[in-house]
């Protein structure tokens, strides 16, 4: 299925590689487990789960009527399985931890300067309280110590674009192949691309980019 919000890479969709070369075994397994994500969340309570979804709204906007990213459910997934990213700031706990939180110190705040969690606030006043956590000037005392500053940056900002970008719907709309492996780079000259690389539409030649993207397997 081609993704009609993709304009740069018109009629490229990386899922068209699955059963060609471009992609072997293990491949296929990493992708068919990102497009398996369950939707219903393991990790996160009721609660957590809609500050969630509001918050990845807003990092991270997609059209509703297109082919979206599952960006909860993907945090959510990661979460589950608590695999970590093999490094971590001292200043910050575990990532369950940290999320954990954040949540409910993100919603503290926003009961007390609008007297409703985040997740009922309407986009604009989101949006400042997001800002608000990215300065740093969040100090209620359910961070625990957390710097807010840093929760933003190392976990909410890395967490969510992370999620983003590790999915095929996500691949396609960036002309993004998947690995390199089995097919591997051969074209390594500047502006040169290999056959099985998507073909970025320049004004006027759309259909140009079009054509050769359908090929791009």
């Amino acid at each position: 299925m081609t993704h009609a919000r993709n304009t740069r890479y018109p009629g490229y969709d990386v899922l068209n590689k699955r059963a060609t070369p471009s992609w072997d075994d293990a491949t296929r397994a990493v992708v068919d487990e990102r497009l398996a994500t369950p939707r219903e969340p393991q990790f996160f309570n009721a609660v957590q789960w809609l500050a969630v979804v509001h918050l990845c709204r807003c990092i991270v906007p997609q059209a509703e009527a297109e082919p979206v990213v599952p960006l909860a459910a993907l945090l959510d997934a990661k979460l589950t399985k608590n695999t970590g990213d093999g490094y971590r700031d001292a200043r910050l706990p575990a990532s369950r931890d940290a999320w954990r939180i954040g949540l409910a110190a993100l919603d503290a705040e926003s009961r007390s300067q609008f007297d409703l969690p985040f997740s009922s606030l309407e986009k604009p006043r989101q949006h400042a309280l997001l800002e608000q956590m990215q300065r740093g000037d969040m100090h209620d005392v359910t961070w625990q110590d957390m710097p807010s500053k840093l929760f933003f940056s190392k976990r909410l900002l890395h967490d969510i674009c992370s999620a983003y970008y590790s999915h095929p719907h996500a691949w396609s709309e960036i002309g993004f192949g998947g690995p390199a492996n089995p097919r591997g780079y051969v074209r390594m000259y500047f502006d040169r691309r290999d056959p099985w690389e998507a073909a970025e539409a320049h004004p006027g030649d759309e259909d140009k980019a079009r054509k050769e993207n359908r090929r791009a397997r």
